[in-house]
């Protein structure tokens, strides 16, 4: 759906057919060899049938971004991101202290600090 050369919102019904995928990789240019590496899990069970899904979704952000004449979507967006994916109004993402690691049994390494030539 657009209004006023604007997208509102869109729908699609996704590849549920082996056949097709495997010709949407050939436009693509990803070879019957390469498209099996990478996506053979889904080539596979494709072959089974899987039933059409699809949907239509509107942007309600969008429309009120016409209706109150903002130039970005950031600028009516609930919880608008920047660029680099951080959250102005909560500071994510934040550090995690040692205590939410180790309660996730998450360990951290250190990068590999690059070698110096000798002098």
């Amino acid at each position: 759906m657009v209004l006023n050369g604007t997208e509102l919102g869109g729908g699609s019904i996704r590849i549920h057919d082996q056949t097709m995928q495997s010709t949407v990789f050939e436009i693509l240019g990803i070879g019957e060899e390469e498209a099996q590496e990478k996506f053979g899990f889904l080539l596979d069970a494709l072959q089974y049938g899987a039933p059409p899904h699809g949907g239509l979704a509107f942007g309600l952000d969008r429309l009120v971004m016409l209706m109150v004449g903002a130039k970005t979507i950031r600028e009516v967006i609930a919880f608008p991101k920047t660029q680099s994916a951080a959250c102005l109004m909560t500071n994510a993402p934040g550090e995690v202290s040692p205590e939410q690691l180790k309660d996730l049994n998450i360990r951290l390494r250190q990068k590999a600090k690059p070698e110096t030539a000798a002098e």
